[in-house]
C-alpha cells in the first residue's frame, strides 16, 4: 500500500473484520464528518426508494464486477443510474465485465450481496480491487452508502469519500458509468428504426 502523508501507520492498521463502530472511529481519526440513519434491511435500490427523501444526499449503488482476465472492480454510481457495462469496460480499458460471485465478495470485502459498499474496501488488504467512481458522484455535495451492513445508510461528503479511498491506497477511476445522452439517443433511434422495419429486404 502506498505511503500516506496525512495519517500515521497506526491509523492504517485495521481489524480483520471491521464493525460499523470501527468504521466510524476510522472516519473520526481521518477527519471525515459522517451521519448515519438506521432503517430496515434494504437489499435493492427499489426497496430503499421510500427512504431516499428521508436521508439527504445522493443515494448510490455499488457493482462488484469481475473481468474476463479475473480482475475485480467496484463501480460506484447513483442509485437511479443505469450502468452500461459494455461502454464502461471500454472507458476503463477492461475486458468484458460480469458480476462477481458472492464468495469472492465475502472473501475480498467481508460483505454479502445486498450490503455492498465502498467502505468494505478496508478488508481488501491486498488491493486487488480497482475502484470506479461515476462522475455524478464526484460532482455532488454528499453521498450515501451502507456502513458494512444494509440496515443503515451513512452520509458523508463526496470529497471525503475520495479522501477515504485515497487513504486506503486506491486511485479511483472517475468516468461516466452509463451511456452519454448522445449514445442513449443513438441507441433509441436504432431501436425505433429496427422496430419500424422488421424483415425489410434490400431494394
Amino acid at each position: 500500500m502506498m505511503a500516506m502523508t496525512s495519517t500515521s501507520d497506526s491509523d492504517r492498521v485495521f481489524p480483520a473484520r471491521m464493525t460499523p463502530t470501527d468504521l466510524f472511529a476510522l472516519f473520526d481519526r481521518w477527519g471525515i464528518a459522517h451521519s448515519t440513519v438506521t432503517h430496515p434491511p434494504l437489499f435493492t435500490v427499489e426497496q430503499g426508494r421510500e427512504w431516499h427523501p428521508k436521508i439527504p444526499g445522493l443515494h448510490c449503488k455499488n457493482l462488484f464486477l469481475r473481468d474476463d482476465k479475473g480482475r475485480y472492480w467496484l463501480a460506484l454510481l447513483p442509485a437511479d443510474k443505469r450502468a452500461d457495462l459494455n461502454r464502461l469496460r471500454h472507458r476503463v480499458g477492461a475486458p468484458r465485465f460480469s458480476f462477481g460471485r458472492a464468495e469472492a465478495l465475502l472473501a475480498m470485502m467481508g460483505l454479502t450481496p445486498g450490503s455492498v459498499t465502498p467502505f468494505g474496501l478496508v478488508h481488501d488488504t491486498a488491493r486487488h480491487i480497482t475502484v470506479i467512481v461515476d462522475c455524478e458522484i464526484v460532482a455532488t455535495e454528499s453521498v450515501n452508502f451502507h456502513p458494512l451492513h444494509n440496515a443503515a445508510s451513512t452520509t458523508l461528503r463526496s470529497a471525503d469519500l475520495l479522501l477515504f479511498l485515497r487513504e486506503l491506497g486506491y486511485t479511483p477511476l472517475v468516468v461516466d458509468c452509463g451511456g452519454s445522452n448522445e449514445e442513449r439517443a443513438q441507441d433509441e433511434n436504432i431501436s425505433r428504426s429496427a422496430a419500424g422495419a422488421p424483415g425489410r429486404e434490400a431494394g
